[in-house]
């Protein structure tokens, strides 16, 4: 059935509350609302306001009380309403949530799952539209995520759920509206590929693109570009932040030569450069020319007006694309 990213999440939420009485959802105004961007719509209708829980205006009391919760044997789905919000809650992510497991020598887990909207697109005012997802690839304990497609936000939120680990879920806000197929009865059968993999989503053999999130499609979208215009552009959606599926990244790079990461993230020290040192040791003598990076600039995020300037687009993709073609 044809349905939009957002749909996709509350049938994923939907479902992981039918299969297990220990899920519990969590978040400002994710009950009689559904959620700022509705992604809870319904649930707590049909689940009950202990299962799908309207919280306090506080980021950091949602996560330690999540922390507890996990530690009692609940598996808690935690929503952040808009991604420059986690910043008062990355003490208890990052001290608590990421360590309990090492803490404890293994005895311990903190079933977490942690959904965030992040990234621009939407005309956000300050503080509505960031990328803090290196933050959390940084940190040991935690598992980072990122869909970029109906198919896969069903899937993956599933998926991180039923794991035994924390795991953050960077939810790309632009895409919320975006639809497409998806086959629910499959994925329930045969979900195909773990949480940790990346998908090749567009075959090619001049240059390789590596996306994550919202920047999938756009980069879709230049490498059809670049097609009319003769290369052969293949792209990969990473899918998990951390860990990166490097062996995928590797035997697409081995085959063109070449490799572009994008992410709407600042540049400098974003996961593009963590890609592209890893690609540089394993590749080097399969490299054509260096790896390029696009990103968002190394500014705060701009005004809403200006935002459009700042991502990433398909021609700041193909620019980099003639320039390691050209290389």
């Amino acid at each position: 059935m044809k349905t939009t990213f957002a749909g996709a999440l509350n049938q994923g939420l939907r479902r992981a509350l039918e299969d297990d009485p220990k899920v519990v959802l969590m978040g400002e105004d994710i009950g009689r609302l559904g959620g700022v961007f509705r992604i809870t719509d319904t649930l707590q209708k049909d689940f009950g306001n202990n299962r799908v829980i309207d919280t306090p205006l506080a980021e950091s009391g949602i996560v330690g009380t999540a922390f507890g919760m996990a530690l009692r044997g609940l598996r808690p789905v935690c929503e952040i309403q808009f991604d420059g919000f986690v910043y008062p809650a990355f003490d208890q992510i990052v001290s608590q949530v990421a360590k309990i497991h090492a803490r404890t020598r293994g005895k311990v887990t903190a079933p977490i799952t942690i959904r965030i909207p992040f990234g621009g697109g939407i005309g956000s005012v300050e503080h509505h539209s960031e990328s803090p997802e290196v933050y959390f690839a940084h940190t040991a304990g935690l598992r980072v995520v990122s869909p970029s497609n109906p198919a896969d936000a069903y899937l993956m939120i599933r998926q991180a759920i039923a794991l035994d680990d924390p795991v953050i879920c960077f939810e790309p806000k632009r895409r919320y509206w975006d639809k497409a197929d998806v086959d629910f009865e499959r994925l329930d059968r045969d979900d195909g590929i773990a949480l940790d993999q990346a998908r090749v989503c567009a075959a090619g053999e001049d240059a390789t693109i590596v996306a994550y999130g919202g920047t999938v499609a756009t980069a879709l979208t230049a490498a059809d570009i670049a097609a009319s215009e003769g290369h052969s552009i293949e792209v990969i959606d990473l899918r998990s932040l951390s860990p990166i599926d490097f062996d995928t990244i590797e035997t697409s790079v081995r085959k063109t030569g070449r490799l572009i990461v994008v992410h709407e993230a600042p540049v400098f020290a974003g996961l593009g450069a963590e890609i592209a040192a890893r690609v540089t040791e394993r590749c080097f003598y399969h490299l054509e020319s260096p790896v390029l990076r696009v990103g968002g600039f190394d500014i705060p995020y701009p005004p809403a007006k200006l935002e459009r300037h700042h991502l990433p687009d398909p021609d700041r993709i193909l620019a980099a694309v003639d320039r390691t073609l050209a290389a």
